[in-house]
């Protein structure tokens, strides 16, 4: 299986799966790395391990159907069998998502379908989660569909939420078991474990 990654900045979940496949607990191949910024750390990332990446936005293609197309035929050229979203800041175009339907993957810091939807991501979804007054917060890996955050769950896991958390302090702790829990998806979907759909 190979697997291409589209990240926007640090991809610290991209790395957690690159360790995976070095290490032989995912028997799968990192492909290329798909980034719209230049300055994202994700780049640094994709070099030391040797993977491919090439830089492609708005900028290299200011129409957004090219664009899309762009993306589309990396993948395809690497070819790709599976897509992983590490923390990638803009909107699937219709041309990927029909391509690659049910074949590219998300994490979201919260335990869908709760604190999904568009404008939550990042730190707008812890500081939602210790605002509301939860108990429970965790992370979920799910499957891409035309709808923010509503495409078919794979896998969860759960973090407990303190009376005293910061969005911070429940990110990190949220973001401690991404590091597991994506990785371990993905290697169960390359083992045949996970089916998809």
């Amino acid at each position: 299986m190979r697997l291409g990654f589209l990240a926007s900045h640090g991809g610290s979940n991209m790395q957690a799966i690159l360790d995976g496949c070095a290490q032989g607990s995912i028997d799968a191949t990192p492909a290329l790395l798909v980034c719209n910024n230049p300055k994202a750390g994700a780049l640094d990332r994709a070099a030391k391990s040797g993977m491919p990446a090439q830089i492609l936005n708005g900028k290299t293609h200011p129409d957004p159907p090219a664009l899309d197309t762009a993306i589309l035929k990396a993948l395809r050229d690497t070819q790709v069998d599976l897509v992983i979203l590490a923390g990638y800041m803009k909107k699937i175009g219709p041309q990927l998502l029909s391509s690659y339907q049910n074949r590219i993957l998300n994490i979201h810091p919260a335990l869908l379908p709760k604190f999904g939807g568009q404008g939550m991501f990042g730190m707008h979804v812890h500081e939602a989660v210790v605002a509301s007054g939860e108990t429970e917060s965790g992370a979920t890996v799910h499957l891409i569909n035309e709808v923010y955050d509503e495409g078919p769950i794979l896998a969860q896991a759960r973090v407990p939420v303190h009376t005293d958390d910061t969005p911070e302090t429940l990110q990190l702790r949220v973001l401690a078991q991404e590091h597991k829990l994506y990785p371990a998806t993905i290697a169960k979907i390359a083992s045949g474990q996970i089916q998809l759909p």
